[in-house]
């Protein structure tokens, strides 16, 4: 039975959703080299809350047209496929671990594919949208938050993305697909990784890469080795599967997508109030000592007094 979780990422959703009309950023530069090439983005950012849901997609970690195939690694929440078996399918082979809810074609699953295309729908490129495409790797760039529209080039390298907790990026390839190799996306200054979505015109391949956001693909996502911090839905265009490989993949519908910096941690919270309740522990001791020491000079004063007369 599914069991529909809240999702961290039905923030960052609608707040791009409400980004799609304005200007993706004043970014034209072509040298991926560049220390910050989208330095001017403020008009994207003003006056949105970021409240809100995202839909019945939401409970979702992985959505795939029919098929959704992991071999070896990891995938943290529930998967789930449009079309009903055959030719729907979920296999797990070479020890794959999906501990989530898996839904071949259920009506849940029905309704946050229809959710899922919907979205994406909502956030594909328009006519009329001025958002300059990015050009090259990626690698040693720096986006500040925003709407941002980069080349079908494959991608490698470091990539940082640098805001706040409540900071969210809409990062599209308008034409072709995404793929990468070695592609690192960093989150700084408390950014979170399901407030980061990856619209992508085609198919999403990663290698070897610790990956960062949320996918939303036109075809197929294959994941081989390195790390997913993000959801994975697949196929909008009418087509798509989604492929992991040897991947950890923990998605924002899962409960456990950690605190958005990469490594799925969520103790700094709990080992935060187990340090309060240790400090309460040591002042509750302390109190209790001062008031034996209170209590032995009580009893040496009664004896003094005892002795004189």
């Amino acid at each position: 039975m599914y069991t529909h979780h809240r999702s961290r990422f039905a923030t960052g959703l609608l707040v791009a959703t409400a980004l799609l009309g304005t200007a993706c950023s004043d970014a034209t530069s072509s040298n991926p080299a560049s220390s910050n090439p989208t330095s001017s983005i403020s008009a994207s950012r003003e006056g949105h809350d970021g409240s809100g849901g995202s839909g019945a997609s939401a409970g979702f970690s992985v959505l795939a047209n029919a098929a959704v195939t992991c071999t070896g690694g990891t995938v943290s929440g529930d998967v789930g496929t449009f079309q009903t078996a055959p030719p729907g399918a979920i296999t797990l082979t070479e020890g794959c671990l999906i501990p989530g809810a898996q839904d071949i074609g259920g009506a849940a699953a029905k309704a946050a594919y229809q959710s899922f295309l919907d979205q994406y729908a909502a956030l594909a490129p328009k006519v009329g949208d001025v958002c300059p495409v990015i050009t090259g790797t990626l690698a040693g760039q720096s986006l500040s938050p925003g709407v941002y529209c980069v080349s079908s080039e494959a991608k490698t390298g470091v990539l940082t993305l640098s805001g706040g907790s409540n900071a969210t990026w809409l990062i599209k390839v308008p034409s072709g697909a995404l793929t990468g190799t070695n592609f690192f996306v960093v989150l700084a200054g408390g950014a979170q990784a399901c407030n980061v979505t990856w619209w992508v015109d085609a198919a999403a391949t990663m290698t070897t890469s610790a990956f960062q956001g949320n996918i939303l693909a036109g075809a197929a996502i294959t994941t081989t080795g390195g790390t997913l911090n993000g959801n994975a839905w697949a196929g909008a265009a009418g087509v798509g599967d989604v492929t992991f490989t040897g991947a950890a993949v923990v998605g924002c519908g899962s409960g456990s997508g950690g605190n958005g910096n990469g490594d799925g941690d969520d103790d700094d919270d709990r080992d935060h109030d187990k340090d309060k309740h240790h400090d309460k522990d040591k002042h509750h001791h302390k109190h209790h000592d001062k008031d034996k020491d209170h209590d032995k000079d009580k009893d040496k004063h009664h004896d003094g007094k005892g002795h004189d007369s």
